[in-house]
Order: C-alpha cells, then sequence, then structure tokens
C-alpha cells in the first residue's frame, strides 16, 4: 500500500476517533407511529443506518425479549426490563436515518403512564442509559473495525517497503553484474585487438612469404631456361 494511502486511513480514523469522543445525547421527542403521536426518547448515532437498525433488532431482542417488526416499527408487548421498571411494560421503536447518522427512538408504556423526562425521570434516566449503552457499543465496534484495517494497512505498508528494499536490492546486484559484464567485455575488447594485431602481422608475414615464393618461381624458371640453353647446344 503506498504512504499516501496509509496516511488517509489513519486521518480519517483519527478524526472518527474524535467525534466518537463526543457524547450521544438522548432527548425528549415525539414520534407519530401509525398517525398516533408518543412521545418517547431518542439518540443519533453517526453511523450508516443499515447497520445501526439491524444492530438495534439484534440487542433489544438479545436484552428484552422478543419482538414484533411491521413496516419498521418495532413492537415488544409484556417485556421486562429491570433496570427500568420490575413490571411489563410495552415498547414501540423505530429507527430512521438522519442527515447527521440515524435516530433510535422509542417509546415505553410503564402501565400506569408513558415514559417522560418529567414525570417519570427515575425510569427516564434508566432507559437514558440503555440507549447510550447502545450507542457507546456500536462507536466501540466501529472503531475495533477501523483498528482492524488500520493495522491491516500498517502490515501491508511494513510489506510494501519490505519489496521496495528488496526491489533496490536487486537492482544493486544487477548494477554489479553490469559492471562485471563491462570489464569482461573490455577484457575482451584488448583481448581481441590483441588477436586482430596478430592476424595482421600474420597477413604481412604472408605476403612476404608470397613475394619470396613469386621469386623463387622466378629464378626456377630462369635456372631451368638456362639448363634448357645447355642442352641444346650439346653436340
Amino acid at each position: 500500500m503506498k504512504p499516501g494511502v496509509l496516511l488517509t486511513l489513519l486521518l480519517m480514523f483519527v478524526l472518527t476517533v474524535t467525534g466518537y469522543a463526543q457524547k450521544s445525547p438522548v432527548d425528549e421527542t415525539d414520534m407519530a407511529i401509525k398517525g398516533i403521536p408518543r412521545k418517547g426518547q431518542r439518540v443519533t448515532i453517526q453511523l450508516d443506518s443499515k447497520r445501526v437498525d439491524d444492530s438495534w433488532l439484534k440487542w433489544i431482542t438479545e436484552k428484552i425479549g422478543k419482538v414484533k417488526a411491521d413496516k419498521g416499527v418495532y413492537t415488544m408487548d409484556g417485556v421486562v426490563v429491570e433496570s427500568i421498571s420490575k413490571t411489563p411494560i410495552r415498547i414501540i421503536s423505530k429507527v430512521d436515518a438522519t442527515p447527521t447518522g440515524t435516530s433510535v427512538w422509542w417509546s415505553i408504556d410503564l402501565g400506569n403512564a408513558y415514559l417522560s423526562k418529567d414525570a417519570t425521570p427515575v425510569q427516564w434516566k434508566a432507559s437514558e442509559t440503555y440507549l447510550k449503552d447502545f450507542a457507546r457499543m456500536l462507536y466501540r465496534e466501529d472503531l475495533a473495525l477501523q483498528v482492524a484495517e488500520a493495522e491491516k494497512a500498517l502490515v501491508a505498508s511494513q510489506n510494501n517497503h519490505m519489496t521496495v528494499i528488496q526491489k533496490a536490492d536487486a537492482i544493486k546486484k544487477d548494477i554489479e553484474k553490469n559492471k562485471a559484464k563491462k570489464i569482461e567485455i573490455q577484457q575482451q575488447l584488448v583481448q581481441n585487438a590483441a588477436e586482430l594485431q596478430q592476424y595482421n602481422n600474420q597477413i604481412d608475414m604472408n605476403l612476404k612469404e608470397q613475394e619470396a615464393a613469386r621469386a623463387d618461381i622466378v629464378n626456377m624458371r630462369v635456372a631451368l631456361e638456362a639448363v634448357k640453353e645447355r642442352m641444346n647446344k650439346i653436340e
């Protein structure tokens, strides 16, 4: 992985951690469910709505009990959440995407009253903690994923660094081989020049030998003609 890509990932990680450092406030807000306005609590989580929705359904199913889902509305009837109420309660919940993330909203019917910041402050505080715990759990999970990705990126960067070093070593070896080959070629050129000079000397010697051979032929012819002439003079 290129250093610039790793740096970008790390910057994104730092910025995300900074964002998570902020608290996840819970506010009181009304929401109309099937045309009926209900007062409830809402926490906004700066994560993808699909992921938050899936996690919320899993969370309340595991922590509270059976959930009925109808067109994005979750209902839980006659459930007991010890931290909120010792008696059975009714919960209606909905998860929505927002411009700043995802909102998790729920309305709780305590049996004798609806959850309200002013009317049921003790239950309000308990359910507020419940929502905040859920938000913290999601943020921790997301940070764990980002840490894992950053660690993978770091390993990839280290591996890339080793590859670059190995490549540099290979280039250095090629340079040394090239230098050795150059010396070998230079030696061959010197040897070749010496051989060429030797061949030129041999050619010069051969030319002299040819000249001497031609002179011998001429001398032989002269001698032969002289012998023939003497033979012709014999009576």
